[in-house]
């Protein structure tokens, strides 16, 4: 009997692991989001799914999971661990800076999202618990998949970004407050919604105080003396024990361990030992997260999909639509643009994984009935698993809405003028390209894609412009027919790649001057037509190497020199490279033509 607890035990994490070790790497294969890989993987895998009829077919049991059991400490450790990361990446001057877009814009979303759902929860019979929990819940939206497409599509720096990133730090911030108000209203056997909410905001102020007390008091001595040791293992071993120690007094408080790792990860993200946590935390954080979605999506039931179809399809819509409306009339009213307030609106009008922590914790403590909980979790996976789609609409839309922009700023257009050069991109990079252009007395023209950094700059005395430079209209009207040379900054691939592009198909000798990702990028842009492409990883190492030979004795003359011979060297291999690659493929079509003939 023994053993086969034990095997079962076995069996359910080669289930977990085999998902992070298979499952998700195929899902990256066809582009789609590893969070709704293992979304998908619980509810399929789940007691829910196939784990369901392993009875019936024992050769099941080594592929599925049968019990949630079996795999609750695991889900446990995974809600923890996701707290303490998002502490860990929060800090007080952070939320200082954000505060207006954070406190303002995400803050009144989550009170108003909650507000109306919980009161159209109570329109329709549900009791004061019920409704708030639910409103409550199904205001947050996922930061882990929408951080992700942003990540991925590389604007996490944007407008659009930056807007998306304020109201999902709002939201992660409400999470401690609901985990707090489920767990007291659960521990309480009656009395009204007022008195528990009462009870628990001055329970959680107790806990949380003594947590952080002696946090402040104890945790910077005891990780300057295991820095002490120079062990990794045994500064990791440290962090996990933070971890789990907060949490248990924080569970022996009466709260969720979720909140003590939250508020162990809020108090190390203000130490020195920050960064190294991370560094420490990195080779866990993938994992611990994917076994946190995994266990989420063993919530889902797809049966729910079945029982009542157009009452989930017409719930799914409400919501993204209650919550994209409201998030857009709030951005107009925190100053957004229009495509910025549209493309926010969608992408988080979806919900959240925390949705399936609270809602469990809830129907788990009969704070509401499973029937409504199962459905109300079907509504956010349904919802979660639409957002890319939600995504790419939302950028169509927001191109369609560009023309309404408001800000006259973004209305003037440059006038070309004679050998200018042209500055694609007004970032960090950018505007420091541009201070030197105008110290040696060059004309140029920068234009940026950004409309609220370009407004903003603009206001400021910028000179910047707002387009996209790889429209060849824009390019045009930039003066690309008389420009000296154009100097491409941005970071995004995709964007160089098309730029340099299109510049080169307009102007066959014009200068392009171009940032590269790394060498294999240099090279595709020198094969495209660049005159110059700079690898931000190779001109890292060579200003490292200056910085170390003149520091060590070598004079700053022969220093500086060695350093751009070995500049010419690499420009020059990267060049050659790319020709080779060239004649190789049309030595490729050759063949190909002849064997054909």
């Amino acid at each position: 009997m023994v053993s086969s607890t034990s095997m079962a035990g076995y069996s359910d994490a080669l289930v977990v692991l085999g998902t992070a070790g298979v499952v998700v790497p195929m899902v990256r294969r066809w582009g789609l989001s590893p969070v709704l890989g293992y979304l998908g993987a619980g509810a399929i895998l789940g007691p829910l799914g196939l784990g369901s009829i392993s009875g019936a077919f024992p050769a099941l049991s080594w592929f599925t999971i049968s019990d949630a059991q079996n795999v609750a400490g695991i889900a446990q450790l995974g809600i923890v661990f996701l707290l303490f990361l998002v502490g860990l990446e929060l800090s007080f001057p952070r939320l200082s800076a954000m505060r207006r877009l954070v406190i303002g814009l995400g803050g009144s979303q989550v009170l108003l999202t909650s507000a109306l759902i919980a009161g159209a929860a109570l329109a329709v019979g549900k009791n004061p618990s019920e409704a708030i929990v639910l409103g409550a819940s199904l205001s947050l939206s996922s930061t882990a998949i929408v951080l992700e497409l942003l990540s991925g599509q590389e604007r996490l720096t944007t407008s659009v970004g930056r807007a998306s990133f304020s109201v999902l730090l709002a939201q992660d911030l409400a999470v401690v407050p609901i985990l707090v108000f489920v767990s007291i209203l659960a521990a309480r056997s009656g009395g009204s919604v007022l008195a528990s909410l009462a009870s628990a905001l001055l329970q959680a102020a107790v806990a949380v105080t003594i947590i952080v007390t002696f946090g402040r008091v104890l945790l910077r001595p005891l990780f300057r003396l295991v820095a002490t040791a120079r062990s990794s293992e045994l500064f990791i071993a440290a962090v996990l024990f933070v971890i789990v120690a907060a949490g248990v007094i924080a569970d022996q408080a009466g709260l969720s361990m979720a909140l003590g790792a939250f508020l162990a990860g809020l108090l190390l993200a203000g130490t020195e030992y920050r960064k190294a946590i991370e560094a420490a935390m990195g080779p866990f954080k993938g994992l611990l997260l994917g076994i946190f979605f995994f266990t989420v999506g063993m919530n889902i039931d797809f049966r729910e999909l079945l029982r009542e179809p157009l009452l989930l399809l017409g719930s799914v819509v409400s919501l993204i639509a209650l919550k994209s409306l409201l998030l857009i009339g709030l951005g107009k009213l925190f100053r957004l643009s229009w495509p910025v307030a549209t493309e926010t609106g969608l992408l988080l009008g979806p919900g959240g994984e925390f949705a399936f922590v609270s809602i469990g914790m809830a129907a788990a403590a009969g704070l509401i009935e499973a029937r409504l909980a199962s459905f109300t979790l079907a509504v956010t996976s349904v919802t979660m698993a639409l957002t890319p789609l939600l995504s790419i609409g939302a950028r169509q839309m927001a191109r369609l809405t560009t023309g309404t922009a408001v800000d006259p700023e973004l209305m003037v257009r440059p006038a070309g003028g004679q050998k200018q050069a042209i500055v694609v991109g007004y970032g960090r990079v950018g505007k420091v390209v541009c201070a030197l252009l105008r110290q040696h007395n060059i004309p140029y023209i920068a234009a940026d894609s950004d409309a609220l950094t370009v407004t903003r700059d603009r206001r400021e005395g910028h000179d910047v412009y707002y387009g996209d430079a790889a429209d060849t209209q824009f390019l045009a009207s930039c003066g690309l027919a008389t420009a000296a040379g154009v100097i491409i900054t941005i970071h995004s691939v995709g964007v160089i790649d098309d730029v340099v592009e299109h510049v080169r198909q307009m102007r066959s000798d014009i200068l392009i001057v171009s940032r590269a990702r790394d060498a294999d990028h240099a090279r595709h842009l020198y094969s495209l037509g660049a005159t110059d492409a700079v690898p931000e990883t190779i001109e890292a190492s060579l200003q490292l190497s200056e910085a170390a030979l003149v520091g060590l004795g070598v004079a700053t003359g022969p220093a500086i020199a060695s350093i751009h011979e070995k500049r010419d060297e690499i420009r020059h291999a990267l060049q050659q490279a790319a020709q080779d690659a060239g004649r190789e493929e049309i030595h490729s079509v050759k063949e190909k033509t002849q064997g054909a003939a």
